[in-house]
């Protein structure tokens, strides 16, 4: 079975959280924090920290780990570490991401409470994420594994 590991951001701008549109057609459609594999000897927050820049043209910056989330799917295993990341500058532009093959069609700002329907990754954010940010995540937590739907 193949691995990869991923690092992500739960960017957050006041009480809203980053999230980008993966869509092919008759494929896949789900929305999820930037991220992507590590590159080489790069850091996992640096890599939350690129891919976010890359996939939504927003700089952020990469604080505490919040979740390491374990995925089997098609491709193999991915293993994905989700950092809180506070907003720093720009203006969301998805045309710029290098990595065509994933298909990021869209980024928006969403309320915590006001999440887009359908798919969202990782699925914490429709439960428990309020109340772990209050309880501060004083160490990663690790989520159950799953299975891929796409």
């Amino acid at each position: 079975m193949r691995h990869r590991i991923s690092a992500g951001v739960l960017a957050l701008r006041g009480n809203d959280i980053l999230l980008v549109r993966h869509y092919r057609a008759g494929h896949h459609d789900f929305w999820a924090g930037p991220g992507g594999g590590v590159e080489g000897a790069e850091e996992l927050w640096k890599t939350a920290e690129r891919e976010a820049l890359e996939e939504t043209g927003l700089v952020v910056r990469a604080g505490a780990m919040a979740y390491i989330d374990e995925l089997i799917d098609g491709s193999g295993r991915i293993v994905k570490f989700w950092f809180l990341a506070d907003y720093v500058s720009g203006e969301i532009d998805v045309g710029a991401n290098p990595a065509t093959e994933e298909s990021v069609v869209d980024a928006r700002w969403f309320a915590l409470d006001a999440l887009p329907h359908g798919h969202v990754f990782p699925e914490i954010l429709r439960s428990r994420f309020r109340q772990d940010m209050v309880d501060g995540f004083s160490r990663p937590i690790k989520l159950p594994l799953r299975h891929s739907i796409f």
